[in-house]
């Protein structure tokens, strides 16, 4: 089975679709916006996948005929991240996007229109992420400021400000159970930030519990003034979640695996940067950005 990833520089209004069978592209999507595309993602089983933009457009499309399904607008706002609701909620599936006044919007597909709006940041929303058991939505300021808030009533629940001052680039959340960690939880959930760190946590939201489990800090050179660098991103191992994979700016260009469960790192040679799991271990994706360290 060959696998697909999408591409986009996220400078131009694009994405493409490459087979990496043969790294032959397989269609352009012009995104119908002259605005920037900030982030794309895929459904949990991978039938459709989402787009949001400068211009405050969502955009669902489907996988395999590549068309347009519907579009949500936002004016005067800039859109910087979608994520999906997990697969555990049955009744209709939903996305939901943070935006640069520091609201979340959540939209259900079914009825084409916005479920809720809540107000957790005060600055850009930089990272999206509902709970693997959608019991929450975990969302990240430009600021560091971590904020769970509830999709039923959009109460914020809980403030993490563990990585204040440096930009959360990524937020993950998985399904397992922590007490081989020593911690309670049916949850595991990841925060990366731009100075090279990332918090790993235990939780279990019905019971209101949130653990720190591993605070992970990559050494890296000062950058120049002038240096344009990439993006920390961190992600679980599909097929292991007690294996991060984290990339971002440092010494050499490396892939570095973290056990969790053995503190210890490995690394590997990487000319590529910012990918994202497949939620199927077995039909892994390269989504969002991939470029050279160039």
């Amino acid at each position: 089975m060959h696998l697909d990833f999408l591409q986009g520089d996220f400078s131009e209004p694009g994405l493409a679709l490459w087979s990496s069978k043969n790294f032959h592209l397989r269609i352009y999507l012009c995104v119908l916006s002259a605005a920037q595309v900030n982030d794309a993602v895929f459904s949990f089983d991978e039938s459709h996948f989402a787009t949001c933009s400068e211009d405050g457009s969502l955009r669902v499309w489907t996988t395999y005929s590549y068309e347009l399904v519907v579009q949500f607008q936002v004016l005067n706002q800039a859109c910087g991240c979608v994520c999906w609701s997990p697969a555990s909620i049955k009744d209709h599936t939903r996305v939901a996007a943070g935006y640069g006044d520091g609201t979340l919007r959540i939209f259900q597909l079914a009825s084409t229109e916005m479920e809720i709006k809540m107000h957790p940041h005060q600055v850009a929303v930089t990272a999206i992420q509902y709970s693997a058991f959608g019991h929450v939505i975990v969302s990240a300021g430009r600021n560091g400021l971590v904020a769970v808030s509830s999709p039923t009533d959009g109460a914020t629940l809980r403030l993490i400000r563990d990585h204040k001052g440096a930009t959360i680039t990524t937020v993950q959340c998985v399904n397992e159970q922590c007490k081989k960690f020593g911690l309670e939880g049916n949850e595991m959930w990841l925060a990366a930030s731009a100075d090279r760190r990332v918090s790993v946590w235990a939780a279990d939201w019905t019971k209101e519990k949130c653990d720190l489990l591993d605070w992970l800090s990559f050494p890296a050179p000062a950058p120049s003034q002038d240096d344009s660098l990439p993006p920390s991103i961190a992600a679980f191992s599909p097929e292991d979640h007690s294996l991060v994979v984290y990339t971002g700016y440092g010494a050499e260009k490396e892939l570095l695996f973290y056990s969790l469960s053995k503190k210890q790192v490995i690394t590997f040679s990487l000319f590529l940067f910012s990918i994202q799991w497949s939620p199927e271990p077995t039909r892994s994706r390269c989504c969002q950005e991939i470029s050279s360290f160039v």
